[in-house]
């Protein structure tokens, strides 16, 4: 009786090659899965960086109008008059125009293209 319980055991013991590839197929496709979703995240944390970088040197902006009755000459005057904090506005252009001001991304950083 003994013997044939350990025979039984020897037979059935350990996976088979083919159900090992099965769960590394499996894996893989799961890896690749995680990998194609979260690809675009770091894209879309910078975007929305951007965009608050913009709407703060805005805001900035329109808080110095205020306090003022004329608008900063540059984003270093703001900086001066207390507004915005020296790194805040690292990639972002500001421009004083006849009417007012517009607060741009930065030509060649990640913000370009961003508007107030």
């Amino acid at each position: 009786m003994y013997q044939r319980i350990r025979k039984a055991m020897k037979e059935e013991s350990g996976f088979t090659l083919i159900e090992l590839l099965i769960v590394i197929v499996i894996l893989g496709i799961l890896a690749a899965v995680v990998v194609f979703s979260v690809q675009g995240i770091t894209n879309r944390g910078d975007a929305s960086a951007c965009k608050s970088d913009v709407a703060t040197v805005t805001t900035a902006g329109e808080a110095y109008y205020a306090k003022n009755s004329s608008y900063a000459a540059d984003i270093a005057a703001l900086k001066a008059g207390g507004f915005l904090h020296s790194d805040t506005a690292d990639n972002v252009t500001y421009t004083v125009t006849g009417t007012g001001f517009t607060a741009v991304g930065a030509t060649g950083s990640a913000c370009a293209g961003f508007t107030s």
